[in-house]
Parts: structure tokens; C-alpha cells; sequence
């Protein structure tokens, strides 16, 4: 029978085990998927670990948001999707009951694109979580245009990389910001225009000097807490900030006036949307053909080797690139 990593408890990654589960046929209006590899990711380390804001029904909890497969099977009333079709997850509403984390999956047709041609089976499994929180949060949210000067926070994570990517495809001119200096030369390499240390620099007089003294006119803040108020005074006035996440757990104080736009973002708003989606999936489709968008991959295991996967990224071992697990 098929293969389903499950947990009984919370805890750290040995509570992960691989069962043995029937097929499942997919209901009216779902596909089957045979998942052939997904993405290790931090919402699925906070559902493993009891820390995920959204309850997770226990024992025998699946995990997984994102990944890639072939359609194995069509319920009743799908049309536009044939056995066999390669396909990406774009979301996974009941990941604790139904998660990639498996050999198979049953899941809504209307929560599948097809997989861009020129994608490895590793890249496409780690794309649409990452490049499609940024695509929201940037072109739908902020609107970004070409020449925008882009603020990017903690740019070597995933997010991050994939929003520096994102604003070249437009034209936009990506400013990242890191914590070490020494993930300058790999963010340049990643294609930021200018890259802020902040243990060498000040980030408002940085952004001053990359912009000509204007500000950024998009910020893209993934971190939150109390550094937000320089990334505020790094905007110009009339710009726009955008909070998508929230790795920095201490209060975040947002303004009560301010001289830009402040929208707070999750990525389920557009992910659910299937006007949105299709938008994001056609610029994913002319990023990758163009060479433009492109997931950095860490390190690959095996489903067997899941439990050291999640090790693997609880450490920090992967800098920020895409750990994935092979089915």
C-alpha cells in the first residue's frame, strides 16, 4: 500500500513516522495526485511541533502544503485536467488530514496548475509556496512597476530570494536586506541590485544612498517586530510596506498615521482565489521559461529520510534555500 508520513503527538521530528495507507478515490470536483516530491517548509515544522496558529486534529496527522505530481485519478465533474497531466500544488486547505507528505494525495482540481516545462521534479516542488506569497504580496498587493526601488527584508530566505527574482522579472530594482555581511556576495549573485547588512549598516541611510536620497518604494517586511520602524522611515513618502510574515516574534508597533500605505499580507488571500492563481501561474510559467524564476535548492532526501529533513531545517543548515524530499 501507499506510503503517508503521520504524527501522533507534538514534538520534534522523531515524532514523524511512515505508514502504510489505502488508496483513496478522489471525491466530485478532486484529483488524485502520485506525489513524486514536496517541500520541507516552516508552517509544516509549527504544525509538527504544536506551535501552528490553526488546530491540528490529533493522533495520525499529515503534514504538507506544497508540492508536485501526476494526476492519477479524476473524481465526478472534472474537466480540464487528464490522467497523467504533470501538476504543482497551489494549496492544501486541510493539510493536517489530506498533506503532500505521501505518495498519494486527493485534493480540489481547482487547487492544481499545470508544472512549467524546463522545471527539475526538486524545483517544482519547492516553487509555489515561496514565489507565489511574493508574487501576492508584490505585484497583487503592492503593485509593483518597473523602476520601483523594492525593499526586500530578510532576502536570503526563501521568500526573499524569490521576490529579488520577481522584481527583476517586472523591472523593478530589488534592495535586500541580510543580518551578516557576509551574504552579500550571495545575494548579489542572486540578483539583488544593492544588498543592506544591517550588522555593518543603517538601514534608513542605506536605502537614502541606493535610491538618491527618494526612500524605497515598496517594502517588503517578512520579519516584523521593532526593526519595522526603520524600514517605515527607509519608505518614501506615498510608498507602500507590505507585512507578510512574522519571523520576528516581538510586538511590531504599526502607526497609527503614516505618509504610505501599510497592508498586512497571507498568502491564502490570493492562494484560495482562482482568478489570482491563474494570473500567478501564467507569470510563473513565462518566469521559468525565461530563465528568470528559478527555486534554489539546498538538499534533496528520500521519504524514508523525512525525520532528517526536518533536523536538517531546524538547525538553519539550508541558508535559505528549499529543502526537498523525494517520493
Amino acid at each position: 500500500m501507499p506510503r503517508v508520513v503521520v504524527f501522533d503527538e507534538f514534538g520534534g521530528p522523531d515524532v514523524m513516522h511512515v505508514v502504510e495507507e489505502p488508496v483513496v478515490e478522489p471525491a466530485a470536483g478532486e484529483v488524485r495526485v502520485r506525489i513524486e516530491a514536496f517541500a520541507v517548509n516552516p508552517l509544516d515544522q509549527m504544525m509538527r511541533s504544536g506551535t501552528s496558529p490553526a488546530t491540528v486534529p490529533l493522533p495520525h496527522a499529515r503534514l504538507g502544503v506544497e508540492g508536485t505530481g501526476v494526476v492519477d485519478a479524476l473524481g465526478p465533474e472534472v474537466i480540464g485536467l487528464e490522467i497523467g497531466d504533470p501538476v504543482i500544488l497551489t494549496a492544501i486547505p486541510d493539510a493536517s488530514v489530506r498533506g503532500s507528505y505521501a505518495e498519494y494525495t486527493t485534493i480540489p482540481a481547482s487547487r492544481v496548475v499545470a508544472r512549467p516545462a524546463g522545471l527539475a521534479i526538486t524545483e517544482a516542488a519547492a516553487i509555489w509556496v515561496a514565489y507565489s506569497t511574493a508574487y501576492g504580496a508584490l505585484v497583487e498587493k503592492a503593485r509593483m512597476r518597473p523602476g520601483d526601488h523594492v525593499l526586500i527584508t530578510a532576502a536570503s530566505g526563501s521568500v526573499g530570494r524569490a521576490a529579488i527574482q520577481i522584481a527583476n522579472q517586472i523591472g523593478a530594482v530589488p534592495i535586500a536586506i541580510t543580518r551578516h555581511t557576509a551574504k552579500k556576495d550571495d545575494l548579489l549573485a542572486a540578483g539583488a541590485t544593492a544588498v543592506i547588512a544591517t550588522d555593518h549598516e543603517d538601514v534608513v541611510e542605506a536605502v537614502r544612498h541606493h535610491t538618491g536620497g527618494t526612500g524605497a518604494d515598496i517594502v517588503l517586511d517578512v520579519v516584523m517586530g521593532p526593526g519595522q520602524q526603520d524600514l517605515l522611515k527607509a519608505a518614501r513618502p506615498g510608498g507602500t510596506l507590505v507585512a507578510a510574515g512574522f519571523l520576528d516574534p516581538r510586538p511590531t508597533s504599526f502607526p497609527r498615521s503614516a505618509p504610505l500605505t501599510i497592508f498586512s499580507y497571507r498568502s491564502f488571500e490570493h492562494t484560495l482565489d482562482a482568478v489570482v492563481v491563474r494570473r500567478m501561474a501564467a507569470f510563473l510559467n513565462a518566469g521559468v521559461r525565461l530563465g528568470a524564476l528559478r527555486p534554489a535548492i539546498d538538499k534533496v532526501f528520500a521519504l524514508d529520510d523525512v525525520v532528517e529533513a526536518h533536523g536538517h531545517l531546524e538547525k538553519g543548515l539550508h541558508a535559505g534555500r528549499k529543502i526537498v524530499v523525494t517520493v
